[in-house]
């Protein structure tokens, strides 16, 4: 379970938000709306505890994100709205050091299924400042399939998507939610058919 109370934060002296608070269950999606510069990437990075906050605590069964050893900190997957890949590598190698900073053994056939699964069948050996933004997205995408968290925290996943992988983003969090996944996202475009979803309106 995913809660927070009584969150705040400030950006160079003005505030972003403040007094907010929620409950994600699992099988539960929070949907974080507000316009441009409101604090919705700040918040969810706040989340993963990767940003200090004004005031308030986020707490992850029940024990404050800032606490979290990095096995506890395991069951929390990041994609931001910047892709966070590596230029140099491919989809394959950037799998790879996923899984390593995540302290898992590398596994080349699983990650070789999961860039299947996200499109990238044939690019897997292709430095990634060859591929698409499409592409690149789908790259930072395939982190999700890789890892056991409950938590998938997303920030504008939908960002370089065509149509095809959009439906596919959004089947596979529909799957996470119904086997007892939570996840937190912002998206300036409409999740359409996703359940149990709620929202937080930062405007």
């Amino acid at each position: 379970m995913l809660s927070a109370r009584d969150l705040s934060c400030r950006r160079g002296g003005r505030p972003l938000f403040a007094g907010i608070g929620f409950s994600v269950e699992p099988g539960q999606l929070l949907f974080v709306r507000g316009r441009n510069g409101c604090g919705k990437t700040t918040l969810l990075r706040a989340i993963c505890g990767l940003t200090e906050l004004e005031s308030g605590h986020v707490y992850l069964n029940g024990e404050d994100i800032r606490k979290l050893d990095d096995s506890a900190r395991a069951d929390i997957v990041y994609v931001g709205h910047r892709d966070a890949v590596k230029d140099e590598f491919t989809p394959l190698e950037n799998l790879a050091v996923h899984q390593g900073l995540r302290g898992e053994r590398h596994d080349e056939t699983r990650c070789l299924d999961t860039l299947e699964e996200v499109g990238l069948a044939g690019y897997e050996d292709v430095p990634v400042r060859f591929l698409s933004q499409g592409q690149r997205r789908r790259t930072a995408l395939a982190r999700l399939l890789l890892s056991s968290s409950p938590l998938w925290v997303l920030d504008e996943p939908l960002t370089a998507l065509d149509t095809g992988a959009v439906d596919w983003l959004l089947d596979r969090l529909n799957k996470h939610l119904a086997q007892g996944g939570l996840a937190v996202t912002t998206s300036h475009q409409t999740f359409d058919g996703l359940h149990e979803a709620n929202c937080l309106d930062l405007s």
